[in-house]
């Protein structure tokens, strides 16, 4: 809460009023017990602006992917949060942020107010302890550390420069740990790196190495998403792939609904995105990518369903999985 200077009907610019007044921390300040809680997927149904909102979640949405499953959109797939209001970020690009005034967060169960048809989906989610967080911030020239609200040590982050300068989003795996970086909107594989200034995350902060550019510059905007694995609802892990079928046990009991999963190993490694509203079943499933605009494969068996997580299987085509020797990352969420 704060009261600016000049006259207002809270502030009439007498030093010797008094008033009263009620702040509420936001929250949630447990963590959640189920999935369904904080995380939420919708395809679009074209009622969006005569019943907003548009993506259904069953709860306030704190951020936002939404994707065009025909591909070839120069705007999808698209990364909003709450703190940034109508501005979002093109995961496939370097590019600047940009602003959509359709984009409202004023929902208690869901998101934006424009209509889409069933062309489109979103993945939802809600700010929540030792699951997600998103933290804006400004760089500095020296190194930094960025205060977050997760209540966990971040397990995956992915920061973006927001304006001033076109620079890749950059991603950090605890598997890859703090002296390597890997790109979302790229296929390159992890390179050594000091952009996290070789230093570890911590339940409260996370470090950036001052005057570089990708995570940090003085007086310019970022914005980040941290991740955690959290008990029976989300996992952040990786595998080395068998070239069959390989079980990923994720510590749940009903399976995964979203698998996000990628090949550090090839040179060409998409960020694939797989969940239940479109396939995870025994045959094929379908796929979209957040590294390009690529529509989306639907003739591919490469992911089953598994109650303690996801199994995946070795397609030898489009969608690379499960390739032999090959090392994965992957987030997945019950």
């Amino acid at each position: 809460f704060e009261m600016s200077s000049g006259y207002s009907p809270l502030n009439n610019g007498s030093s010797s009023s008094n008033y009263i007044y009620m702040a509420i921390r936001r929250g949630p300040l447990a963590q959640p017990e189920s999935g369904t809680e904080v995380f939420a997927i919708d395809i679009a149904d074209g009622n969006g602006g005569d019943n907003p909102p548009q993506f259904v979640s069953g709860f306030p949405v704190d951020a936002a992917i939404i994707h065009y499953k025909p591909g070839g959109s120069s705007y999808y797939p698209t990364l909003r949060d709450r703190l940034r209001g109508t501005y979002g970020s093109y995961t496939f690009s370097s590019a600047a942020e940009n602003s959509d005034g359709s984009q409202t967060w004023d929902f208690m169960n869901g998101h934006f107010k424009a209509t889409f048809s069933s062309s489109y989906l979103s993945w939802m989610w809600k700010r929540a302890p030792g699951f997600f967080d998103v933290v804006a911030y400004t760089g500095s020239n020296s190194d930094l550390n960025v205060s977050h609200n997760l209540g966990a040590v971040p397990e995956m982050m992915w920061v973006k420069c927001r304006s001033g300068f076109t620079e890749n989003w950059t991603c950090y795996h605890k598997d890859l740990g703090n002296t390597k970086e890997i790109k979302l909107n790229t296929t390159g594989v992890p390179v050594t790196s000091s952009v996290w200034a070789n230093t570890t995350p911590t339940e409260s902060v996370f470090t950036v190495d001052g005057d570089n550019v990708p995570v940090s510059k003085a007086n310019t905007p970022y914005i980040a998403y941290l991740f955690a694995s959290l008990d029976g609802i989300s996992k952040v892990g990786s595998y080395t792939g068998n070239g069959g079928t390989l079980t990923v046990d994720c510590g749940f009991t009903s399976g995964a609904r979203f698998v996000l999963f990628r090949n550090i190993t090839a040179t060409n490694g998409d960020w694939t995105l797989a969940d239940t509203a479109r396939g995870i079943v025994s045959g094929n499933d379908r796929a979209l990518n957040l590294n390009d605009t690529s529509a989306e494969i639907t003739d591919e068996d490469f992911i089953d369903p598994h109650s303690s997580g996801f199994t995946v299987v070795n397609a030898s085509g489009y969608v690379d999985s499960n390739t032999n020797g090959h090392t994965y990352l992957f987030y997945a969420i019950a």
